[in-house]
């Protein structure tokens, strides 16, 4: 028996092209995994994950419900160890890996994640504003933490025990305080490698097994400070702005981010104009920084 025949440009050729072509597009679609930010939850995340389902319809979006609004604050490895379990079994189920997309804070837990979990099927690691070289600034964030104290003085509450088990004392790096930091922070300094570690090279060949790194930040986030800790910059003791190529971490590789770079798979987006509760829900960043990558 012949196979119907179906005349070239005719309504149902044309329908019959438009499902096939929408099946193809949905499977190709790499699930994508939302990590949130200090102080709030997956609520603040809908307007980013319908972003993600206009452009790509049918893409399975992930958003993680842990740590939550004050519960951010807990310590950052132990975040590390609850996202873990979440995500985790969602990577492998997908073959072909998933996206990481992951604001503010959840930038850093993610950075942990890749570093330290061997076999974590990640495709890409989206840092959406996220203090990835660190926190260093007077900002409504941090007067919520520490309503009493300016940022000269929050390195004698955060480099110590107590002060550790507060998740902004884990990436807060005072310039002029780099021994107290090194000595007393056993997160941030750990994680890029300036604090000498027994995992360091394990945790080299983890984070390099991403296919593709993008960071994204701009001027006017008026939280992360520097801004330039979105692109893994930050202030030297003079509080000038050193680039990410001119960090120590970067320089020796520590974490391999120069290996990733050489490699051509580091991408930053700078945007300007933006405030930092608004980066998930802005849609010129979303079609200028994140879009692209989802595929």
């Amino acid at each position: 028996m012949q196979a119907p025949q179906i005349m070239r440009g005719s309504p149902v050729s044309l329908l019959l092209l438009r499902l096939l072509l929408t099946g193809v597009c949905i499977d190709a679609y790499k699930p994508v995994i939302i990590v949130h930010g200090i102080f709030d939850g997956p609520k603040q995340f809908k307007t980013l994950s319908m972003y993600i389902d206009k452009v790509h319809p049918g893409t399975q979006v992930a958003l993680i419900d842990l740590y939550d609004n004050l519960a951010s604050l807990k310590p950052l490895w132990k975040q590390v160890q609850g996202f873990r379990k979440a995500i985790y079994p969602i990577t492998q189920k997908a073959p072909d890996g998933v996206h990481l997309l992951c604001f503010s804070q959840g930038g850093l837990i993610c950075r942990a994640l890749l570093s330290t979990t061997p076999d974590l099927n990640v495709d890409t690691f989206i840092s959406l504003s996220s203090p990835l070289a660190g926190q260093y600034g007077d900002t409504d964030y941090l007067k919520r933490v520490f309503p009493e104290n300016m940022k000269k003085k929050v390195y004698h509450i955060c480099y110590n025990k107590l002060g550790q088990k507060i998740s902004i004392c884990d990436y807060w790096n005072d310039p002029h305080q780099q021994t107290r930091y090194l000595q007393s922070n056993n997160f941030l300094p750990v994680l890029n490698g300036v604090k000498p570690h027994t995992n360091i090279k394990a945790w080299r060949q983890n984070f390099l097994r991403i296919k593709k790194l993008v960071l994204i930040g701009g001027p006017d986030d008026d939280v992360i400070t520097p801004w330039q800790s979105s692109h893994f910059g930050f202030y030297d003791s003079n509080e000038n702005i050193v680039e990410m190529k001119n960090q120590e971490f970067y320089r020796n590789d520590t974490f391999g981010l120069k290996t990733l770079d050489a490699r051509g798979d580091v991408s930053a987006c700078v945007q300007p104009g933006v405030k930092h509760v608004m980066w998930h829900s802005n849609f010129t960043v979303f079609t200028n920084c994140i879009e692209k990558w989802l595929t």
